[in-house]
């Protein structure tokens, strides 16, 4: 009597292909949070909470990012396109901006809209990357290569300044020697410079009474609020006395308090605050007394923004 074969097993494909399809929900979930935890996002979440618990007073007291439009987006600067602007500041004296360049290093004075009204030719810096208007005319600027810190003086007919006619200060080593200090910024309430080093983040303070002498040494900040890639550019708002750290590597604006905690953020990627683009590599900013926020971003744009409310 014949036997009939027995039936041959068929193996299910099914759960191989669930095993591959939970490696790649597991890949991609590892990746999601590396890149959030590289870019600083639970931070920006649990601050975007905290924002949400501030006070109308609070807020009013404060710069409050949030609340500011792009007025101007992404004004490129004539023929700048390869000198790589490196920071911005406010002039309250002239009601003008100051831009530094720091690959083909110059000064660029431009008005309020973005439009460049002279050029000033930087000789012997080798890579100016901070600046920052004092008073009287004074401007510190900081060479992050040769880690010095000028203090030049202009006025409506300088045309071309020479590092060596004027004082210099040694900011000393860094952490990482080539991405030393980036930032600077006027604190004409406590007569002091504010400095930053690029990464890791990090700020100083250096006393002075508004002329070319600093006095002392530069101090370190305690602070653990600076959780950002990079510190790209500082200023201080002249309303509030609160500082604004940028950060290109982050896209971020930072706004800290007289204590050095962050008190609100905006981010710098296309779709938010009015901007169409992300900015490319935003690394100066300023802010007049009006509280309107200016922006230089390499290679050559110059961005506004205004409170809406």
């Amino acid at each position: 009597m014949a036997t009939r074969p027995l039936p041959t097993a068929q193996t299910s494909r099914r759960p191989r292909f669930f095993m591959r399809w939970y490696y790649w929900l597991l890949l991609v979930i590892v990746a999601g949070y590396g890149l959030a935890f590289a870019m600083h996002w639970d931070d920006r979440g649990l601050l975007w909470v905290l924002e949400r618990f501030e006070s109308p007073t609070e807020r009013k007291e404060s710069i409050w990012l949030p609340d500011y439009q792009a007025v101007i987006d992404g004004k490129a600067l004539p023929g700048m396109e390869k000198d790589e602007a490196s920071d911005l500041a406010y002039n309250p004296q002239t009601k003008t901006l100051f831009a530094v360049m720091g690959k083909n290093p110059f000064l660029v004075e431009l008005n309020l809209q973005g439009d460049v009204l002279r050029k000033m030719p930087l000789v012997g810096w080798s890579n100016p990357e901070g600046l920052t208007v004092m008073a009287n005319g004074l401007i510190a600027i900081t060479d992050e290569r040769e880690h010095l810190l000028s203090i030049v003086k202009i006025d409506a007919d300088t045309r071309e300044l020479q590092r060596d006619n004027f004082p210099k200060y040694d900011l000393g080593t860094s952490v990482d020697q080539n991405k030393a200090f980036e930032a600077v910024a006027w604190d004409s309430r406590n007569q002091q410079l504010l400095l930053g080093e690029e990464r890791p983040p990090a700020l100083f303070t250096w006393k002075s009474d508004g002329s070319q002498t600093l006095s002392g040494d530069k101090q370190k900040l305690a602070s653990n609020e600076l959780d950002i890639r990079n510190l790209s550019a500082l200023a201080i708002d002249p309303r509030t006395g609160h500082t604004l750290v940028l950060s290109a590597d982050s896209h971020l604006l930072l706004e800290l308090d007289e204590t050095g905690e962050q008190v609100s953020f905006m981010t710098l990627l296309g779709g938010f605050n009015g901007l169409k683009k992300t900015i490319p590599r935003a690394e100066g900013v300023t802010m007049d007394e009006a509280g309107t926020l200016y922006m230089v971003s390499e290679p050559n744009l110059f961005y506004r923004f205004e409170k809406q409310k």
